[in-house]
């Protein structure tokens, strides 16, 4: 990879800060996306260092950039509409936004890091006016293809001016899982500023750091995710744009997430409710606002460790076949930080046919179609995306008829 794709200077993304204090450091790992094909199975792969900081300025956490994310989304192996259970999430959204904030035919919806189309869709299919804005090229064709209006591009203030000159002030801009997929924080809220209508509302869901520590949830920390947030740390960046945060929702997507709602300091249609300054007061009082609080999560996260190995090796000496559900990017964090290969699980399966016939990252353990479940009839399933868990026991509860069990790692190993 050329040396310009990647960098690390150890300062804080959002204020610059040296970043001296470790959240979690879990060695080296490919990234999380950059699935192997079978001619490039004995090329190697780049490894990254994986190591989460907290800032002690601005409490922000993060990995830092070694890679851009022009490489990272290059070609992209994500697709939102694989997901049952994230497709009726996305239809539900706009229900809401159409029922409680007049999201109507005469209004202009903009996502960014539109995906597939997942979204959008239910959005076009009430007639609204819609705008997708996706930066792998793979990805965004798809969403093309479905009818979906979509900008293949990176969004940030560069690109915010010349979407606003070619289509208009947008009255709602959504984004799910992008604020910490973006390093350059402050650039991409400067181009929501510029593309937001005076009136207009954002909305932005991302998982809860209060979730990832409470649930252990370290597997969801990988190169894409460059920032693991608090709401006080999330409503201190937008402050510094002018942007406030009126209202805050608690969801049990990706293992606990919040949905954000961000509008102008200056639009008085929204007072902040009680809900943001209840969660900026639970988080306080746990600890958020003081650098020791952070650093014990890096002792818990090596006991998980210990605890899956102990389990699958004793599994393995009772010769115990376990293969893998799902190839999701948290997975490979987990398989790779734990160093399990094909020694542990022989394959995985997932339902994305674009990930069939492919390699695990790092692992190099292959990806079949769900299929393969049943022709091998597996001692256990290892759930890689442990946070579907209950939909994909309920898709392939046939593996019980063959005595069949599922191990789900986080937050600490289990067999069900």
């Amino acid at each position: 990879m050329d040396e310009s794709t990647t960098t690390n200077n150890n300062k804080c993304l959002n204020c610059s800060s040296s970043l001296e204090n470790t959240f979690v450091d879990l060695g080296t790992s490919p990234l999380c996306e950059e699935f192997v094909k079978p001619e490039n199975i004995n090329n190697g792969q780049q490894f990254y260092p994986l190591h989460a900081y907290v800032c002690d300025e601005c409490f922000l956490v993060q990995v830092g950039e070694y890679v851009s994310p022009r490489e990272i989304y290059s070609d992209y192996y994500y697709f939102s509409s694989y997901s049952d259970s994230w497709l009726a999430h996305a239809k539900e959204y706009v229900e809401m936004m159409r029922d409680n904030y007049g999201i109507n035919q005469e209004s202009f919806v903009v996502e960014i890091a539109s995906n597939d189309g997942y979204l959008l869709q239910y959005f076009k299919k009430e007639g609204i006016p819609i705008l997708g804005v996706e930066p792998s090229d793979n990805v965004a064709k798809v969403s093309i293809e479905k009818g979906i209006p979509t900008e293949q591009l990176f969004f940030g203030k560069e690109t915010a001016s010349e979407l606003q000159k070619k289509y208009k002030s947008a009255d709602l801009i959504l984004g799910n899982n992008i604020l910490a997929h973006v390093p350059e924080i402050n650039d991409f809220i400067e181009g929501l500023d510029m593309l937001l209508g005076n009136k207009g509302i954002m909305t932005f869901e991302f998982p809860h750091l209060l979730q990832l520590i409470e649930n252990n949830q370290f597997d969801t920390i990988y190169h894409e995710h460059f920032f693991y947030f608090s709401l006080i740390t999330i409503a201190s960046i937008f402050k510094k744009h002018g942007m406030k945060i009126f209202d805050v929702q608690e969801l049990s997507t990706h293992g606990g997430s919040v949905r954000i709602f961000v509008t102008r300091e200056s639009n008085q249609d929204y007072q902040v409710s009680d809900k943001v300054a209840k969660m900026v007061s639970i988080e306080k009082e746990k600890g958020f606002l003081d650098i020791d609080f952070y650093r014990g999560f890096d002792e818990r996260v090596r006991q998980t460790k210990t605890d899956l190995l102990e389990l699958l090796i004793d599994l393995k000496k009772q010769d115990k076949t376990i293969v893998g559900y799902g190839a999701p990017g948290k997975g490979n964090t987990l398989l790779n930080y734990c160093g399990i290969r094909r020694d542990f699980i022989d394959y995985t399966v997932d339902r994305n046919p674009n990930k069939q016939g492919y390699y695990l990252p790092g692992s190099l353990i292959p990806i079949f179609h769900p299929d393969k479940i049943r022709e091998t009839k597996p001692d256990f399933v290892f759930i890689l995306p442990w946070n579907l868990k209950d939909e994909i026991m309920q898709q392939i509860k046939y593996v019980r008829d063959w005595g069949g069990k599922f191990i789900v790692p986080i937050p600490a190993p289990v067999i069900i």
